[in-house]
């Protein structure tokens, strides 16, 4: 959740800054608005990556062997995100900022997508067969379900991004954002709508714990509630409660994600004696009791810096001689 919510936004404004920011400088002041946050909000992908790896060996095993070649892609999004911003600003030269803008967009769009098709083909099912060994090729992964889930998490990020931008800027550049609140709430709506039919009828499973645990129609309250709302923030001219609807959107959305998956951490296609649950896949029990003990004092620790520099770098983006 903290990695979709802080990433996410970066995703989504790395897509929107060719689209909306017409001059260098306007297309340096999208690059700033994220530039003293990005790094960190990607440590949320480390904490998340190795919290796997220490508590279920198997389940990291088992999806970094299935996806190995979609993550090396994701990898390479990364870094050439990591790189162009890093690197745009190391010369005057326009076809070299142009050059470093579109790797931008392109790795922010990569990104985005195939983080979404993930969750769809570990939501779907993957053809995971005796001990956890990936039994499939790539063709399996992109299938017109995961596909569809991929696409709906672009259309998530730029809404998400283009709210946030909304916030951090001001001016010209600002009023080109509102079409694109709006246009990113559109098309995510019609991608949700339909995933959400398509998850109903193709995987009816994945409600079998709303009888037994009512407490979860609560996330779906929340969901519902939380997209109504962001409509409503930006016809009313209140970006702050938009994103904050935004993020509440996706809290829900991973909750539900959650929810539908529990027990299971991945689900095979190819019989449910050969999917890797929170139980059979865990670390033992010493083993995640230590790591219990590290997230109850790291995590306020992490969750204080973030604070700290998120309203260190509040309010509207300013370039200065240290901007990128």
């Amino acid at each position: 959740f903290g990695y979709a919510v802080l990433d996410g936004f970066d995703f989504g404004v790395g897509m929107l800054q060719p689209l909306v920011a017409k001059t260098d400088e306007e297309r340096r002041l999208v690059i700033n608005s994220i530039g003293p946050l990005w790094d960190g909000n990607e440590v949320w992908l480390v904490t998340f990556g190795g919290a796997l790896f220490a508590a279920f060996p198997t389940v990291y095993a088992s999806v970094f062997s299935s996806f190995y070649l979609p993550f090396m892609l994701l990898l390479t999004g990364l870094i050439f995100r990591a790189v162009a911003i890093e690197f745009r600003s190391k010369s005057q030269s326009s076809a070299w900022r142009r050059s470093f803008d579109y790797a931008f967009a392109i790795a922010s769009f990569l990104n985005s997508f195939l983080m979404g098709v993930a969750v769809g083909n570990v939501l779907g099912g993957l053809p995971i067969g005796e001990r956890g060994i990936f039994q499939g090729g790539l063709l399996d992964l992109l299938n017109p379900y995961a596909l569809a889930v991929g696409v709906m998490s672009v259309f998530l990020f730029v809404m998400h991004g283009a709210i946030y931008l909304y916030l951090k800027t001001e001016g010209d550049l600002q009023a080109r954002l509102v079409p694109w609140m709006w246009r990113g709430f559109g098309l995510f709506m019609l991608a949700y709508i339909g995933v959400t039919i398509a998850t109903l009828v193709r995987l009816p499973e994945v409600t079998r714990h709303f009888e037994t645990y009512p407490i979860a129609w609560l996330i779906v309250a929340i969901n519902v509630i939380a997209i109504a709302n962001i409509p409503r923030a930006i016809f009313r001219g209140r970006p702050g409660y938009a994103f904050a609807s935004s993020v509440a959107t996706i809290a829900a959305l991973v909750g539900l994600l959650g929810v539908a998956l529990y027990p299971n951490l991945v689900v095979s296609s190819l019989g449910h004696a050969y999917s890797l649950t929170i139980r059979n896949a865990s670390s033992s029990e010493k083993t995640l009791k230590i790591m219990t003990l590290m997230a109850a004092i790291g995590m306020p620790l992490v969750l204080a810096y973030t604070s700290a520099v998120y309203w260190t770098f509040r309010g509207k983006v300013k370039l200065s001689e240290y901007s990128y």
